[in-house]
C-alpha cells in the first residue's frame, strides 16, 4: 500500500512538472511572436539620397527594436517592383512600407499583399485614390504645401511678374502635388506670372540637364525655373552654368545635403524641405502600433518648411 501511494505521488509530481514546462514553453513562444516583427521596405529607387535616408532610418529602428528588416530596390522599374512585391508577399512579412514606382500602376502588387494579409503603409508618394483601400495609411511630406512655399517665394523675389519654366515628374503623385501647390500660389499673381515651358525632367539630373538646355535655347528670357526635386534642379543649374545664365533663379523641393550646399553657394534661390527621416520614423511607429491592435490614420502629411541658410549650415550633411 505504501508503495502504491508513493507511486501515485510520483505520477502527480511528473504531471505537474510537465504541465509547468509546457506552460513556460508556450509563454516564451507567445512572447517571441508578440515582441518581434518583420518589415520590408519597397522604395521606388535607392539611387537618391532621399530614399537612402529612409532605408537607413528603417534599418536603424529595426536594429534598435530587434526586428527583422529587408529592403528591395526596383531602380524605378515598375515591373521589377511588382515582382519584388509578389516575392515579398509570400515571405510572411508582418508589414510593408511602399513607395510606388508608378502611383497608378501598382494595384496588382497591393492586391498581392492584401491577399496574404500583409498591411501596407504607403510612404512618401501616395497611390491613386482608387487604390487607397489597399493601404492602411499614407505617410508623406505635405507636397502641396512645399510647392506653395516655392510659388510664394518666387512671387516675393519677382513682385512684378516672371517667365517661369517647370520641370515636373507626372508619374509620381507626390511631385504632381508639388506642382499643383506651386501653381496655386502663382495663379494669385494673374497673368504677370507666365509658364513658358513645362516638361518632364524625370526627377533626375542627367535627364533634366538637356531638357533645361533646350528650354534655355527656346526661351532665353526665362526668369526662373521650378524643379520638383534637388536632382532635377541641379540639372537646371548645370545647364544655366554652361550657358552663362546664372542670374536665372532656381526653386527646388527636397533640401537634401546637395540641395543645402546649392542653397549656400547661391546655385539655388530657395528650397522647401522634404522630411524622409520623419516619414520613416512616423510610419515605423504606426506599423508597430497597428500590429499591436491600434487603428492607423488614413493620412498623415508632415509639414514642409523653407530652408534658410542658417538651417542649411547647421544640417549640411543631413536630411530632416
Amino acid at each position: 500500500m505504501k508503495k502504491k501511494v508513493l507511486g501515485i505521488v510520483f505520477l502527480i509530481f511528473v504531471v505537474l512538472i510537465a504541465g509547468c514546462s509546457n506552460g513556460a514553453d508556450n509563454e516564451n513562444a507567445n512572447n517571441g511572436d508578440d515582441d518581434s516583427f518583420s518589415f520590408v521596405f519597397l522604395p521606388n529607387t535607392q539611387n537618391n539620397t532621399f530614399q537612402i535616408a529612409m532605408h537607413e532610418t528603417y534599418q536603424r529602428l529595426a536594429e534598435e527594436h530587434g526586428y527583422e528588416y529587408t529592403m528591395l530596390d526596383p531602380d524605378y522599374d515598375l515591373n521589377t517592383q511588382l515582382n519584388q512585391i509578389s516575392d515579398a508577399a509570400n515571405q510572411g512579412f508582418d508589414a510593408a512600407f511602399v513607395i510606388p514606382v508608378d502611383s497608378a500602376g501598382i494595384r496588382q502588387g497591393l492586391e498581392n499583399f492584401s491577399n496574404m494579409n500583409v498591411p501596407v503603409f504607403n510612404v512618401d508618394t501616395a497611390v491613386i485614390e482608387a487604390d487607397r483601400d489597399l493601404v492602411e495609411s499614407v505617410i508623406a511630406t505635405d507636397a502641396f504645401m512645399a510647392g506653395e512655399f516655392m510659388g510664394e517665394q518666387l512671387m516675393e523675389d519677382h513682385p512684378d511678374g516672371a517667365k517661369i519654366a517647370i520641370l515636373d515628374f507626372p508619374e509620381n503623385e507626390s511631385t504632381v502635388q508639388r506642382v499643383e501647390g506651386f501653381m496655386s500660389s502663382i495663379e494669385s499673381g494673374g497673368d504677370t506670372y507666365e509658364i513658358i515651358a513645362q516638361q518632364d525632367g524625370k526627377a533626375a539630373l542627367d535627364a533634366s540637364l538637356p531638357i533645361a538646355q533646350d528650354i534655355l535655347q527656346a526661351h532665353p528670357d526665362v526668369d526662373a525655373f521650378f524643379a520638383i526635386n534637388d536632382p532635377s534642379a541641379l540639372g537646371v543649374v548645370a545647364a544655366l552654368e554652361s550657358n552663362g545664365m546664372e542670374e536665372v533663379d532656381v526653386y527646388s523641393i527636397d533640401a537634401s545635403p546637395d540641395g543645402k550646399e546649392a542653397l549656400l553657394d547661391g546655385s539655388f534661390t530657395s528650397v522647401a524641405a522634404q522630411v524622409p527621416i520623419q516619414i520613416a520614423e512616423e510610419s515605423f511607429q504606426m506599423a508597430i502600433d497597428y500590429l499591436e491592435g491600434e487603428e492607423a490614420e488614413d493620412e498623415v502629411y508632415l509639414p514642409s518648411h523653407i530652408v534658410t541658410e542658417e538651417m542649411a549650415e547647421e544640417t549640411i550633411d543631413e536630411w530632416q
